[in-house]
């Protein structure tokens, strides 16, 4: 039987996960065993819990932030809806979100049996906020907004969005799970600093180079985070506010590290490289002739012929497409300029050979 080997990055140019740093894959190895879904009992790893969420709060300007480590954006789009509706307490809530919010709201929208509105977006694929004040009533217990959204690394107008959640008395929501350890480097407005929202997700085991999984949920209130919580009798601890019971020792651990490492010069620097990254590659398509989107965080969309596509991937290239049918190359820490000019070489001599005939 073939040993399976791990998934080497040198053609990975469409996921949102990348290599974890090295300091986080020690504190990962060191603490794999371990349950912060449990924290009176592993206290050592519940510790580490508070630093990440210390440093996730000065990376999203939250001076005192209450939440969690979580498996991942899922999740915590799931327990900040899950928490909205539990603090309203309306017997039918809706939803409000643009076109470009993550597919795990819908998710969401069925377990929790919650009404998801989706509105559209305007011509630079950002939240129309037109759309979402037409959309909220009285029975709106949340309104979501993205800062860098997955298939176009765009960022909605967080503190307008914010105006027309909190007009509607409903909570605000910012998606951050990817752009969030990119955007303190921007001059985007999209965090708690920039307007009052409620809650928000950012991943660590994506730009933040800690190991899978390790997500973020961060609240402004503790009376909403209270509302997530269940009473747990056979546990040392009294009660617990995660979806999940047993959590990720090694994720918790493995996230801490990665910040202590590289916040912020660490991550500034990646920013500005895999940004330079991005700039240039759409250069380079636009000059071949392909129509792409100019890259506002460190993302490329374009289109490319569903046969150039597909030669590729047959090539080997990790790849994907949009919603819309563009090719999305993520310019992830692990994405260096050498492996971009092999990808563009490939696709050169497709656009050359017999498959363009």
């Amino acid at each position: 039987m073939q040993r399976a080997a791990p998934q080497e990055f040198d053609r990975v140019l469409s996921s949102m996960c990348t290599r974890p740093h090295p300091a986080a894959r020690k504190a990962a190895e060191r603490f794999f065993a371990t349950n912060p879904g449990d924290p009176a009992t592993y206290q050592a790893v519940a510790a580490l819990e508070e630093d990440a969420l210390s440093y996730l709060g000065d990376i999203t300007g939250l001076p005192a932030p209450h939440g969690y480590v979580t498996s991942g954006g899922t999740e915590a789009n799931i327990q900040a809806i899950r928490a909205a509706r539990n603090h309203a307490r309306d017997d039918d809530p809706n939803v409000v979100a643009p076109e470009s919010i993550h597919f795990s709201f819908q998710k969401a929208a069925d377990v929790l049996d919650v009404e998801l509105r989706v509105v559209p977006v305007d011509d630079d694929y950002r939240a129309n906020v037109a759309a979402v004040r037409e959309a909220v009533d009285d029975h709106t217990v949340l309104v979501a907004g993205v800062a860098g959204t997955t298939e176009f690394g765009r960022v909605d107008p967080i503190p307008e969005l914010t105006a027309v959640a909190h007009d509607a008395g409903a909570l605000m929501h910012v998606d951050a799970a990817w752009g969030g350890f990119v955007l303190p480097f921007t001059d985007h407005e999209w965090s708690f600093a920039h307007a009052p929202v409620d809650s928000m997700t950012i991943d660590p085991h994506k730009y933040g180079q800690a190991v899978v999984p390790a997500g973020g949920l961060l609240f402004r209130d503790k009376s909403v985070v209270d509302s997530l919580a269940v009473d747990t009798p056979y546990l040392e601890s009294a009660s617990q506010a995660s979806l999940t019971g047993t959590r990720s020792g090694a994720g918790v651990a493995s996230a801490a590290a990665a910040m202590r490492e590289l916040w912020p010069d660490g991550y500034r620097d990646a920013y500005e490289r895999q940004q330079a990254n991005a700039d240039w590659l759409y250069d380079e398509l636009r000059a071949r002739g392909y129509d792409a989107v100019e890259p506002e965080l460190p993302l490329v969309a374009a289109s490319v012929p569903d046969e150039q596509f597909d030669s590729l991937r047959d090539l080997g290239w990790r790849i994907s497409r949009t919603a819309s049918g563009e090719l999305r190359i993520v310019c992830m820490p692990h994405v260096s300029r050498e492996s971009l000019r092999s990808f563009l070489s490939d696709l050169d001599n497709l656009r050359s050979g017999p498959a363009r005939n």
